[in-house]
């Protein structure tokens, strides 16, 4: 499974995303991209790509047979589109709901089902939040494709996060660690609870003995 840079997210998610909802302009200019990928709503965080860091990304991606220039090399104006999922010539293939939301994951990072309802929207639409349930589950028995993370402390959702780059799987284990801490302090209380009672009851057979 490909790892993707965050800005390597940010582009292909861009390219998702407009092929999705602006198929007319798609394949996407150099200029159109960057503004995508610096668009200050449907994006976390939001960022502030120059030319030159855009086009490094999409020439990294291109020598990995992610992107690619349908254009061809000596028109005037490039025009780029994503070949990372749903295509004849890789294995990765998602449905409509599913491709919502991996685009949506790629750009805003990690999110609980009720958010990812609400933002793949102009995507796909959910008939409820059991439907996004199910993609998510789809997902995760795929690839696995996304993780489940730990639920934070005073939130009722457990959030989503794609497994196409690094940072969400730190994310996932932080959580989990300190919810791992939290069970083995509980354990090693338990156990001198218990070493306390022997110790006690040793004493007494001794003072009976005496």
């Amino acid at each position: 499974m490909e790892k993707l840079s965050a800005l390597e997210q940010r582009v292909v998610g861009c390219l998702i995303e407009k092929q999705v909802s602006t198929p007319d302009v798609y394949p996407l200019t150099l200029n159109s991209l960057i503004n995508a990928c610096n668009q200050k709503s449907n994006r976390d965080p939001v960022m502030s790509l120059s030319e030159g860091e855009v086009q490094s990304v999409l020439n990294n991606l291109g020598a990995r047979r992610l992107v690619n220039n349908v254009a061809g090399f000596n028109a005037r104006a490039a025009k780029y589109q994503h070949r990372f999922c749903n295509t004849e010539f890789g294995e990765l293939h998602f449905n409509d709901g599913e491709l919502a939301i991996i685009c949506e994951l790629l750009l805003r990072g990690p999110q609980t089902p009720g958010e990812l309802r609400s933002r793949c929207a102009r995507l796909h639409q959910f008939g409820d939040v059991s439907e996004v349930d199910a993609c998510l589950h789809s997902l995760m028995e795929k690839g696995p494709y996304v993780v489940k993370l730990a639920r934070l402390p005073g939130k009722r959702e457990a959030r989503y996060a794609h497994l196409f780059g690094d940072v969400p799987v730190a994310d996932a284990g932080a959580p989990a660690a300190a919810v791992s801490a939290a069970e083995n302090s509980a354990a090693r209380i338990q156990e001198l609870e218990a070493e306390v009672e022997r110790l006690k009851a040793r004493i007494k057979e001794l003072e009976a003995q005496l």
